[in-house]
């Protein structure tokens, strides 16, 4: 239990560092938020679900879970749902491989330091004893 609090931290701290330092990254989490948001609304005005539903259904489709407990009846909704279905799993997929790519540059930074600091004091520890 206590690795997976340590691995919700990593993943919150690669997102922090993504959108300080990445505009790639700020702008496929917009994109994300955004389209959220306005699947939620249509969702909750053309079908007439609770904010929440419209919020769970539009999570489950982009997440490409999809329990079927809510679906779209109407034509309309069908159709959004096939555009938003392709437009936001290519954004979900692509933010989520943003952040495993800077979670694992981080691991890569931590062991190149490590090997960096190692090399250093060896080379230390050599002129040491030369002098």
């Amino acid at each position: 239990m206590f690795s997976f609090f340590i691995n919700i931290f990593k993943l919150l701290k690669a997102i922090v560092v993504g959108v300080k330092n990445d505009q790639d990254f700020r702008i496929l989490l917009f994109l994300l938020v955004t389209i959220l948001i306005g699947s939620t609304l249509f969702y909750s005005s053309v079908e007439g679900w609770s904010k929440v539903d419209a919020l769970y259904f539009s999570v489950m489709t982009m997440s490409t879970i999809g329990y079927g407990d809510l679906v779209p009846t109407t034509d309309m909704s069908k159709i959004f749902t096939i555009i938003f279905s392709f437009l936001s799993i290519g954004i979900f997929v692509s933010l989520n491989t943003k952040i495993v790519v800077m979670t694992l540059n981080q691991k890569k930074q931590k062991l190149f330091d490590r090997k960096l600091r190692k090399d250093n004091e060896e080379v230390k520890k050599h002129t040491q004893s030369n002098t």
